[in-house]
């Protein structure tokens, strides 16, 4: 059951366009993977392969990779929560996304080779929260589009 916090209307039409746009991103995401994959490498920025094992470099990667996640995954889950989500559904998303990124880092990025079990784990988990997230959120406002 939902709580009302303030706010007077929906995000209705936010809540739509959630689901293309996580869509989309995540699409993007697996465009960069490709391209890892094809030049061999798994973490350099460009397509001259793998550098050695650099700590900094794997700390910037990890921190770089949890913000360009967390903070739209939060976003869709606040555009959930104001359209009347099931709370404990976002409890479980949210708490899948926190263990996914924390073993995308910890144990993915930051391993030797950058290519720890952890990194693809933590990618697919978090792509399956984000499209979730945004798929949901597009779900409870159907009705808005008249379905």
């Amino acid at each position: 059951m939902a709580t009302q916090v303030g706010l007077a209307n929906s995000l209705s039409v936010t809540g739509s366009f959630a689901l293309p746009f996580g869509l989309y991103y995540t699409y993007l995401q697996s465009l960069v993977i490709r391209q890892r994959m094809h030049a061999k490498s798994a973490i350099s920025p460009t397509s001259g392969g793998n550098p050695e094992h650099d700590p900094l470099l794997a700390s910037v990667r990890a921190q770089g990779n949890f913000l360009e996640n967390v903070p739209l995954c939060l976003i869709l889950s606040g555009l959930v929560e104001s359209n009347g989500g099931d709370k404990r559904i976002l409890t479980w998303a949210l708490s899948a996304l926190f263990v996914a990124r924390v073993a995308h880092a910890q144990f993915g990025i930051t391993s030797k080779n950058y290519m720890g079990k952890g990194r693809a784990f933590g990618f697919f988990v978090t792509a399956a929260v984000l499209n979730g997230l945004a798929g949901y959120s597009a779900w409870l406002v159907k009705g808005y589009w008249g379905y």
